[in-house]
This record gives structure tokens, sequence and C-alpha cells, in this order.
């Protein structure tokens, strides 16, 4: 008999197989034990317009005029951004833009360069 792993998102000892899947019935989290995971979900997942996954250091491109409070203009559709770094929050990435300064921007506005 295998020996039984605990639950990937809360760690459960009580997990349980029903078919090919595995239960937790203290968070209802199902899971293949067969297939290897891929990403790890316990860091902060951020993903851009296109569902392109991000990380610290990763070139954008922004995908629309964004109006900058202060600023008379905007920031540009097709400006590129680079070496972003992701934060918690509304607007989850921080960078550092050529004319603007550092800003934070929303995820949903860029695409990955």
């Amino acid at each position: 008999m295998s020996e039984i792993k605990p639950c990937p998102k809360c760690g459960s000892q009580f997990a349980y197989p029903m078919d090919l899947l595995m239960i937790c019935p203290e968070c209802n989290h199902e899971w293949n034990p067969n297939e290897e995971v891929a990403e790890e979900e316990t860091g902060l997942v951020v993903k851009d317009s296109n569902g392109n996954r991000l990380q610290d250091g990763d070139s954008v491109v922004v995908i629309k005029n964004l109006p900058v409070k202060g600023s008379p203009q905007p920031i540009k559709a097709g400006t590129k951004v680079k070496n972003i770094r992701l934060v918690d929050g509304d607007h989850n990435i921080d960078c550092k833009i050529d004319g603007f300064g550092s800003m934070a921007l929303k995820s949903e506005f860029v695409k990955k360069a």
C-alpha cells in the first residue's frame, strides 16, 4: 500500500483517494497524485492581459493609453517597461517608466514582452 501524501493546498493529513483523484476533507481541494505539480500555489500569481504568468524582472508592454494623475500626458500604448516587481494589491506591478518615474500598474493593462 502506498503512503498517502498530505494535501498540497492546506497540508492536511486526512486526504483520501476517490477514483483517480485525491480529496481533502478540510479544504475540499482535489488533485491527481500521479501528476507533478508544475506551479507552486504558495507564491503570488500575477497574469497579464493575455493570461501569461508574470515574474519579477520581466519586461512588459502597456496595451492602452493610461492617464497619470498630475501629468498632462498619458503613458502611451506600446510603452515598454523593463524589470518589473510584483506586489500584492490592486496595482500589482511596481516599475520605473522613463519620463514618469516610479509607477504602480495593474496587470490587466500590460502584456508580456
